[in-house]
């Protein structure tokens, strides 16, 4: 029997699954991602939940036959690590990981790709629609996408194709990314960016909202809740709209897919408000062919299998490897 490891890091969780040679799950841990002072601290969370994923399993973790890495970039694939992660703290600046999980799991055989390439090799693996050309798009945290051309999943000198987010669509800069960048599509629709962006067009408007804009806690959760029944929510969602529209063409052009699966969580959890005004914008937006646009066959499931697909098939996702 083999054994197959899976890593989905995060921003916020991070979680390890165990799969036997069919690659159905035996075993999985979760834990929120550390937002400490260092990298090697998220690097002992990673270890962590491996371990004990592997004791859910029933195995040790020297049993298993290789590991995926679904992680948050930018990536430094010579390295084995994410270097300087734009949704983290500054203080995190390194984060180890292809060698610790292979001393770990006494194997060389660690694939690391960056969380959207780890979607995308899941979607084409997993799910009974897998065209050679295909996107895997997440709206969470951050924004990225996972692509595949002819068959091939684009994944970049250093890991680092696909990151979409960082792609500037707003010219005037008005929001900074947490890239430290003007204008990127991750600066005003990402779950962490979109209350920083209803405050910015609250202060623009000065409009009366039931929104509690000025709480500290106030969420992309509350965007969405009140959208419907409250004018300014409701603006703010139509806005986001425009600039996820606006991302997804600028895909269509660059990729020519035949369909985009999308996930994360503020897809997942709002599809409707999500991915309906998207669908509804792209013939007065797209030149080509417009690809069709759906729910991620594997919800917030997609980057952990992905993940175990390519420690399956060698870090290529390819069933002919099996």
């Amino acid at each position: 029997m083999a054994y197959y490891v899976g890593v989905d890091l995060g921003a916020t969780n991070v979680r390890a699954v165990v799969a036997d040679d069919d690659g159905t799950v035996i075993g999985n841990s979760d834990d929120n991602t550390p937002h400490a002072p260092t990298g090697i601290i998220v690097t002992e969370a990673v270890l962590r939940v491996v371990r004990e994923a592997c004791d859910d399993a029933g195995i040790d973790p020297e049993e298993a036959t290789a590991a995926g890495i679904g992680a948050i970039g930018p990536l430094d694939l010579a390295e084995g690590a994410v270097e300087n992660p734009a949704n983290l703290p500054d203080t995190i600046d390194r984060i180890p990981l292809t060698g610790p999980l292979s001393v770990l799991l006494d194997t060389e055989r660690v694939y690391l790709h960056n969380d959207t390439n780890a979607g995308v090799i899941g979607e084409r693996f997993h799910s009974e629609r897998n065209p050679d050309d295909m996107v895997y798009l997440t709206i969470s945290s951050g924004i990225g996408a996972g692509v595949c051309v002819d068959g091939n999943v684009l994944s970049g000198w250093d890991g680092n194709a696909g990151e979409v987010g960082h792609m500037t669509l707003d010219p005037q800069g008005h929001l900074t990314c947490g890239c430290g960048h003007d204008g990127h599509w991750e600066a005003y629709c990402s779950g962490n960016n979109i209350p920083r962006y209803a405050e910015f067009l609250y202060r623009e408007d000065d409009v009366e909202t039931t929104l509690p804009v000025e709480d500290p806690d106030f969420s992309a959760v509350d965007v969405f809740e009140h959208a419907g029944n409250d004018e300014f929510a409701t603006y703010v969602v139509d806005q986001l709209a425009h600039w996820n529209a606006m991302g997804v063409a600028n895909i269509v052009h660059a990729y020519a897919p035949l369909i985009i699966y999308v996930g994360g969580a503020v897809a997942l959890n709002n599809p409707e408000l999500t991915l309906d005004p998207i669908r509804e914008r792209m013939d007065e937006m797209v030149m080509s062919n417009v690809p069709e646009i759906e729910l991620t066959t594997l919800g917030d499931e997609v980057v952990v299998m992905g993940a175990v697909a390519s420690a399956m098939t060698d870090g290529t996702g390819d069933r002919a490897r099996l």
